[in-house]
């Protein structure tokens, strides 16, 4: 429970100075997002996490340095967890670096709990470099609700991720495959297994001159659970 408050408290103030230094800097329209995707279903790395949803995006991005806030709501099922997540990340050149605060309003509701038997915050950190023709990306779960190893033991749950970024038919397209190394019942795996492999289109459509609307499809397979899913979305920005 104490590295649990120690980390939460060293990881607010963190964030808390970085989103003063880019307050305090003259910030670029570009450098602020506000965005909103609608999904037609809420899947993430091979998991089936809720149904048609809501999910708005504040960032502020400076100098490679980003912060921001990401959350899921469900549209049509009203049991569909709601989610809030909290992103600090560095890029630099091909390199990028990040940790993630990932809160679910179950199995607790309260958003300041972070009793590490008890809190419903998952904290994740990445590294990731992009090579330009593909990209690969490093997470673990490294403290809060994790899930546990076929001893019982914290899992420090991880995921590993490759894409290859490609334009088609004046489309814009992504193949991505996502493997779990380790046992864990956080992602639903005995060992080493692959949970996404996935296609993903997007391309905007324009409204006015001065407007368009990206939509986005995507196939998503996981072999481990052999479930597959199609989802359509759609981002509304300024």
């Amino acid at each position: 429970m104490k590295m649990m408050k120690t980390i939460n408290r060293n990881w607010l103030i963190s964030l808390a100075l970085i989103v003063c230094y880019l307050t305090m800097s003259p910030v670029k329209a570009q450098e602020v997002n506000v965005s909103a995707d609608v999904v037609s279903q809420y899947v993430w790395r091979g998991l089936e996490c809720g149904s048609a949803s809501l999910q708005p995006t504040l960032g502020l991005d400076y100098k490679g340095f980003s912060v921001s806030a990401w959350g899921s709501v469900g549209l049509v099922d009203t049991s569909d967890a709601k989610e809030l997540d909290l992103t600090a990340s560095y890029t630099i050149g091909g390199l990028n670096l990040g940790i993630t605060d990932y809160w679910f309003n179950t199995p607790e509701e309260r958003y300041f709990l972070y009793d590490a038997h008890q809190t419903s915050h998952v904290f994740e950190a990445n590294i990731g470099y992009d090579f330009g023709l593909a990209a690969i990306q490093w997470y673990t779960n490294f403290a809060g609700n994790d899930g546990v190893n076929k001893d019982g033991d914290r899992a420090y749950s991880s995921y590993a991720e490759v894409s290859v970024p490609f334009k088609l038919a004046s489309v814009d397209w992504s193949a991505a495959v996502g493997a779990v190394p380790f046992a864990t019942t956080s992602y639903g795996t005995n060992g080493f297994a692959v949970t996404n492999v996935s296609l993903k289109a997007t391309k905007d459509i324009k409204v006015t001159d001065s407007f368009s609307i990206p939509i986005f499809g995507q196939i998503a397979a996981n072999p481990r659970t052999q479930k597959a899913y199609l989802v359509f979305g759609l981002t509304l920005q300024p």
